[in-house]
């Protein structure tokens, strides 16, 4: 079991935590661990109803990792997700966060790019309305032999309420010279011109909006249809 203290929201990586939902689940269990062989390839979709999950990832030479995430849940949902990188490894991320009520939903990367030539990709979207805060605390370190790095990150937040929160902290500590990371990083509302051009064309508000929110999602998660669909069960609560 996970014998640290309790954290509180003066932690960085808890920052925007509900504290109190954390609490109910503490201590927790210890994380899980994955080592992907040199040459392996490791897949997994993770879509929880609530609680943590801690997700820690070894990457040996030339493995590659693909996670695709959708953090939906009705309470308290959090995704830790850690990987360590070796020489010409491969990480994906594709994360999708729709929180509506009083929701707390959060994901948090740390990726390790130890050695030369590996690449990273996050791409995360968040729908977040009612009073609910959705999170993404994405952390990228390039250690000093780390060369020829690539490492990517976009994080799209829509908000749809004025007491809804979408908090999105990109964090890169770069220690290499030779490498080239990005991340940028949009938080905004649905576009009225948008909606005023769906209008002209006979739709109705609501229908119009829920096509712009799922268009909105389906960015990152097209290809995958029953995760698609999901999301639209969530969006619905939400819109």
């Amino acid at each position: 079991m996970n014998a640290r203290p309790l954290p509180t929201q003066d932690d960085e990586a808890w920052r925007y935590s509900d504290i109190e939902a954390v609490a109910r689940l503490w201590p927790l269990a210890a994380p899980e661990s994955v080592l992907v062989p040199a040459g392996g390839a490791f897949e997994r979709v993770i879509a929880p109803e609530g609680g943590v999950i801690q997700l820690d990832l070894v990457l040996g030479k030339g493995a590659r990792a693909a996670l695709t995430l959708l953090n939906a849940a009705r309470d308290y949902s959090r995704i830790e997700i850690s990987a360590l990188l070796h020489e010409g490894a491969d990480f994906s991320l594709i994360a999708v966060q729709i929180g509506g009520g009083e929701a707390t939903l959060e994901i948090v990367t740390t990726l390790t790019h130890a050695e030369p030539d590996a690449t990273s990709a996050q791409t995360v979207r968040m729908v977040t309305g009612g009073a609910a805060t959705c999170t993404f605390l994405g952390k990228i370190i390039v250690a000093k032999d780390a060369q020829h790095t690539d490492a990517a990150q976009s994080v799209k937040a829509m908000l749809l309420s004025e007491t809804a929160t979408a908090n999105a902290v990109p964090q890169l500590e770069i220690d290499a010279d030779d490498v080239k990371c990005a991340h940028g990083c949009a938080v905004g509302q649905l576009d009225a011109a948008a909606l005023f051009y769906a209008a002209a064309r006979g739709l109705d508000p609501q229908t119009a909006r829920s096509l712009l929110l799922e268009a909105f999602v389906a960015e990152v998660c097209a290809d995958d249809t029953a995760l698609l669909v999901q999301a639209r069960d969530a969006l619905g609560r939400v819109g």
